[in-house]
């Protein structure tokens, strides 16, 4: 889907530059200095416009979280969104980065995550694009090399044969799935979840919503 270009995007991201990072040699030096503090790290990979990560960062305010997004005119609104919540030092706890997650091996290195989230990807249906899939193996083994022993993946999704290929792909890695679920909001996991933009337009039509965990390593 074509994404609009944002009017003045490129000053509106320099004005909440300071919740954005963009050097990778700092993250790499010391992963928890953008935040200026040390808590356990989580990471979204695919942010959109922010609501899963500004929701879930709110309700674990113990937690650091990182937020990837490729598209810098969709970064704006996350940024915005984040900065107009004006967040005390303590609940301060999103840093942005604008990049592709083909580049992750860029900004972090070894074991760092306790949780990775992966919310309605594009599914890229053609056979030919399976390795664009942020759920391909190839993805997979990467987010294998930053998460911690134990570390999760949480995965949602309302295409069904992406839901598949996940699972089937996990499990070429021998990576364990701890949970699935078809229906989402019909689940023990409903209590916990933090619904996308694009989660709760679609959840109001009727749409079931697909989601798994699993161990990373």
């Amino acid at each position: 889907m074509r994404v609009r270009k944002k009017k003045h995007g490129e000053q509106r991201i320099e004005a909440q530059k300071r919740y954005l990072c963009t050097d990778p040699g700092l993250i790499r030096g010391d992963i928890n200095a953008p935040f200026g503090r040390v808590a356990p790290l989580r990471l979204e990979i695919g942010c959109g416009k922010g609501g899963f990560i500004l929701g879930e960062s709110s309700r674990l305010p113990d937690r650091n979280f990182y937020a990837l997004e490729m598209i810098s005119d969709v970064m704006v609104t996350a940024l915005e969104k984040y900065a107009a919540e004006n967040r005390s030092a303590e609940t301060d706890n999103v840093r942005f980065i604008i990049a592709n997650a083909g580049n992750l091996e860029q900004y972090f290195t070894g074991p760092s995550f306790e949780t990775i989230y992966i919310n309605f990807c594009d599914p890229w249906p053609k056979a030919g694009h399976a390795k664009r899939r942020l759920v391909h193996r190839d993805f997979l083994k990467m987010y294998r090399e930053i998460a911690l022993p134990g570390g999760r993946l949480r995965f949602k999704t309302d295409n069904g044969g992406l839901f598949d290929f996940a699972e089937e792909e996990l499990a070429s890695c021998g990576m364990r799935t701890v949970f699935h679920t078809r229906d989402l909001h019909s689940s023990p996991m409903a209590r916990e979840n933090v619904m996308t933009e694009y989660e709760a337009k679609f959840t109001e039509k009727g749409v079931r919503i697909c989601m798994l965990e699993a161990e990373l390593s």
